[in-house]
C-alpha cells in the first residue's frame, strides 16, 4: 500500500475566523473550497501565540516547555529539530521539502549563531546550500519578512533575497516596496506596496514549492513539504492590486473594540503599559514594531482592509497549489493541512498583534484538512491544536515519532469519529518581551477557556457558549465553580516533562 503524501500550507498571524466559509467579509474562495472538500476544525487553537514557539510545536509536537523555544529569539536545539516529524518522515523513507518563512531560529541574534536563519551566519551559506535543514532535505527560505525594511541585500538573507537581487535591480524594488499610493488614514504600519507581485514573496513561496513539486521532489518517494507563508503578518503592506480588493468601509469591525483592562488579570494592563527590559534594539523592536497603540475605527478598517488583501493574495497561491497536485496526480494520495502558527488581535478589546492575552482571534487559528479518507464538508468543533499535526502524520504514515509527542493524532476524527476533551497552549516570557515575567498556559474546551500564570496564580476564565466574545472574566465566581474546578484539573494535565528557562540570542 503506497504510503500518503503530506502537505501543509501555512500562514503567520491568521486568526480562525478570518475565512469566508466563517462568515467574514474576507475573500478565500480556494479555502473556502478546500473546506467544503475536506474537514474544517472550529475550534482549533495554537500551542503558543508567537511565531518560534508555534512553529517548533508544530514540527516537534511538544510543547513550548518541552522543546526549549518558549519564546522568540530562542533557537531551537538542532537534534531535537531533526528528531522532529520532518526528519522522522525523511529516515523512514520520506522525501521532504520546505518553502518560504522557516523561523525555527532567531533572524536577528546579537551575535552569529551558525544557522541559515541568522542574518549575521546567513552569509556563510552560499548560493549552492538547500539543506538540510532542521529535518527537512530541500529547503528555499527567506529572512525578509515581515519587516518594515525590504529585502536584505546579498551576501546576507538566503534563497528569496537572492532572487530579489538576482537581476541587477533590488534598489528599484525596494523602493517599491516600501511605496505606497492612497490615503490610509495614518492607520499604524499600514501601506499599499507598489512591489509588482511577481516579485513578492508570497508569490515567490509558491513559485518554489510548485517548481519542487514539479521537478525536485525523488517521484519514487512519498513527499512531506511544509510551505510557509510570511502573512498576513504585520506590517500590513498587501502589494497592489490585492491591498485594494477589500473597501475599508465594507470591512466588518470587532464587536468591542476599545481596551477594556477592567475585571482582567493584573498582566493585561502589564502588557501595554510596562516598558519592555533588555537592550536598546530590543527595547525599541519590543516598544515599536510589536506594539500597535489603539486605532480609530477609521484606521482599523485600513488594517483590516489591508489584512484581508493580504490573506486573498495567498489564497490565490492555495489555489495554485492544489491546482499543481491535480495537474502532477498527486492530489488523489495527499494529506493538505492549511493553517497559520497563530491569530491576531485585529482589534478585539481595542489590541492589534499579539501577547500574553490569549482572546480567541489570537488563540484561534484555521485548520483544514482534505485528502484520502478525509470526511468532506465535515465541521467539528472538538478543541484540537496544531500540535496534532505531528502525530497525524505519524498515524497515517504507520511509523513511530521520533519525540514523545503531547499532539495525538486527528485520523479519527477525520474520519468522523473520536472527541476531544481539551487543547492545551502554553507560553513562558521573560521580562524583554513586556517587563514582567510570566508563566502562562491556557486550556480550551468547546465552550471553556481558561489562562492561569503560574508565577503569581492570577488567571481569566470565560464561558465562551454564553460570552462568545470574552467580556466577563468569571475566574473566582462561584456560580461556575464547578467549570472552573474542570478547568484547572485540565491545566494540571501537562506532561512532567518541562525544561529549563532558556535565555534568548535575540528579539526574535
Amino acid at each position: 500500500m503506497r504510503k500518503p503524501n503530506f502537505l501543509i500550507i501555512s500562514a503567520d498571524q491568521h486568526r480562525g475566523d478570518c475565512l469566508g466559509v466563517e462568515g467574514r467579509k474576507v475573500r478565500t474562495p480556494n479555502l473556502d473550497q478546500m473546506a467544503r472538500d475536506g474537514t474544517r476544525f472550529t475550534s482549533a487553537i495554537c500551542p503558543a501565540p508567537v511565531c518560534q514557539p508555534a512553529r517548533a510545536s508544530i514540527l516537534t509536537g511538544q510543547l513550548c516547555r518541552t522543546h526549549g523555544v518558549h519564546d522568540n529569539g530562542i533557537d531551537l536545539d538542532e537534534d531535537v529539530g531533526q528528531r522532529g516529524f520532518a526528519g522522522t518522515l525523511g529516515r523512514a523513507g520520506y522525501d521532504t521539502g520546505y518553502f518560504g518563512k522557516a523561523h525555527f531560529s532567531s533572524y536577528d541574534a546579537r551575535e552569529p549563531t551558525g544557522r541559515p536563519e541568522s542574518v549575521l551566519s546567513s552569509v556563510d551559506f552560499g548560493r549552492d546550500w538547500f539543506g538540510p535543514y532542521m529535518g527537512f532535505s530541500h529547503v528555499e527560505l527567506m529572512l525578509s519578512g515581515p519587516t518594515n525594511h525590504p529585502p536584505l541585500a546579498p551576501p546576507q538573507g538566503l534563497h528569496y533575497e537572492r532572487f530579489f537581487y538576482a537581476d541587477g535591480r533590488g534598489a528599484q524594488k525596494a523602493r517599491a516596496y516600501l511605496g505606497g499610493r492612497g490615503d490610509t488614514k495614518g492607520a499604524a504600519q499600514t501601506w499599499h506596496s507598489q512591489l509588482p507581485t511577481n516579485w513578492h514573496y508570497t508569490h515567490w513561496t509558491a513559485d518554489r514549492a510548485i517548481d519542487w513539486l514539479n521537478h525536485g521532489r525523488d517521484t519514487e518517494r512519498p513527499f512531506c513539504a511544509w510551505i510557509s507563508f510570511v502573512d498576513p503578518h504585520h506590517p500590513f503592506d498587501c502589494p497592489e492590486p490585492w491591498s485594494g480588493l477589500h473597501d475599508p468601509a465594507e470591512v466588518d469591525l470587532p464587536e468591542h473594540r476599545t481596551r477594556d483592562l477592567e475585571n482582567r488579570p493584573w498582566w493585561h494592563r502589564a502588557a501595554v503599559e510596562n516598558s519592555p527590559k533588555g537592550d536598546a534594539d530590543e527595547v525599541k523592536v519590543r516598544s515599536t514594531y510589536s506594539r500597535i497603540d489603539q486605532q480609530t475605527d477609521e484606521q482599523l478598517r485600513e488594517i483590516i482592509a489591508n489584512t484581508y488583501g493580504q490573506i486573498a493574495f495567498i489564497d490565490e497561491q492555495v489555489g495554485r497549489i492544489m491546482t499543481a497536485l491535480e495537474v502532477a496526480g498527486l492530489a488523489e494520495n495527499t494529506i493538505v493541512i492549511y493553517t497559520s502558527d497563530h491569530g491576531d488581535w485585529l482589534g478585539d478589546h481595542g489590541l492589534i498583534l499579539k501577547g500574553p492575552m490569549p482572546y480567541e482571534g489570537l488563540l484561534r487559528i484555521p485548520l483544514l484538512v482534505k485528502g484520502p479518507g478525509v470526511g468532506a464538508g465535515q465541521v467539528t468543533d472538538e478543541p484540537v491544536s496544531t500540535l496534532d499535526i505531528a502525530a497525524t502524520f505519524y498515524d497515517y504514515a504507520d511509523i513511530e515519532p521520533g519525540l514523545m509527542q503531547h499532539g495525538r493524532s486527528l485520523k479519527p476524527l477525520l474520519d468522523g469519529g473520536g472527541s476531544r476533551d481539551f487543547a492545551m497552549m502554553e507560553w513562558e516570557l521573560l521580562p524583554n518581551r513586556v517587563g514582567v515575567a510570566l508563566s502562562l498556559r491556557t486550556v480550551r474546551t468547546k465552550t471553556a477557556k481558561l489562562t492561569k500564570d503560574l508565577r503569581s496564580g492570577a488567571a481569566e476564565m470565560y464561558d465562551l457558549a454564553a460570552d462568545p466574545y470574552e467580556m466577563l472574566n468569571v475566574y473566582d465566581d462561584p456560580e461556575h465553580a464547578d467549570l472552573q474546578v474542570e478547568l484547572e484539573g485540565y491545566l494540571m494535565q501537562r506532561p512532567d516533562d518541562i525544561g529549563p528557562i532558556n535565555t534568548p540570542v535575540g528579539p526574535g
